[in-house]
């Protein structure tokens, strides 16, 4: 089996999100695949199989190192540049991807040389803030909404508070939630409109924090979309790796647009 490291959301290698990509050519077993993503400790490793499917060319499954995930945005952009790269797919055609849980997810080249993927939106609804967040965070939660991911979005104060966040993510882990985006507006004259990060400490290793994460902007996007009054913005996940993210509105989709890299092209043995 073909296996690849991609870095997704970036035009250079070792920044953005990177994602394992194993092309299979055939079904695999779901425990199998949950190991695979253990040994590769990725945030998440995307699996990829032909399907003969009237409206899907290739079956898409996430995991993470300890779960299987209903979506993500920088896995399924390094599926398609993987894809697109190697030949697997046409280049002159959009890649329908079959999920188990997101429905049909379609990606595409874009003029410039990247990648459009579309996603179902996933926007917030207000809640109430569970009352240890802002402990949790070192920061005061301004607004707080769940969406139908179970992500908690949390606006703070501003750009620097995102920035500057350090979290104690085994607490924010002990919340009722997939993960947590903090976000603020963008300061003026930045080329993205707001900034995110995202923490995710029941599903991801390591610090808990997750580089880019695609499947966040389908909150993000809609969320500051109203805010600003505007169907096209791009965000910035301002991780030590950081990367930057498009979004275009249309109703109840997204188009979240990125490019990709390469780093790692050699065969899986097990």
């Amino acid at each position: 089996m073909r296996m690849l490291v991609v870095d997704s959301f970036t035009d250079r290698p070792f920044a953005g999100n990177p994602a394992g990509v194993c092309l299979l050519d055939r079904a695999a077993d779901a425990d199998w695949m949950q190991r695979v993503a253990a040994e590769m400790k990725h945030s998440e490793t995307a699996f990829v199989r032909p399907v003969d499917a009237a409206d899907a060319d290739f079956e898409l499954r996430w995991f993470t190192p300890v779960v299987e995930v209903a979506l993500c945005g920088h896995a399924t952009l390094a599926s398609a540049h993987a894809l697109y790269e190697t030949g697997v797919a046409p280049a002159d055609r959009p890649i329908r991807f079959q999920t188990l849980r997101s429905g049909v997810l379609t990606v595409s080249r874009a003029e410039d040389g990247g990648l459009l993927m579309d996603f179902p939106a996933c926007p917030p609804a207000e809640t109430e803030a569970p009352g240890d967040l802002g402990e949790a965070l070192g920061t005061t939660p301004f607004w707080v909404g769940r969406n139908s991911q179970n992500d908690l979005l949390v606006l703070v104060a501003d750009e620097e508070a995102v920035r500057k966040l350090a979290p104690d993510v085994a607490a924010l882990g002990r919340m009722d939630a997939r993960g947590i985006i903090v976000t603020a507006k963008a300061d003026p004259g930045r080329e993205y409109a707001f900034v995110s990060r995202f923490f995710g400490a029941g599903v991801l290793l390591g610090d808990g924090e997750d580089p880019v994460t695609g499947s966040a902007h389908c909150a993000l996007g809609p969320y500051w979309g109203a805010e600003l009054g505007r169907d096209r913005l791009a965000g910035f996940q301002a991780s030590e790796r950081g990367g930057q993210v498009g979004i275009t509105l249309h109703g109840d989709r997204v188009e979240l647009a990125g490019r990709a890299v390469t780093i790692l092209d050699g065969d899986f043995k097990a």
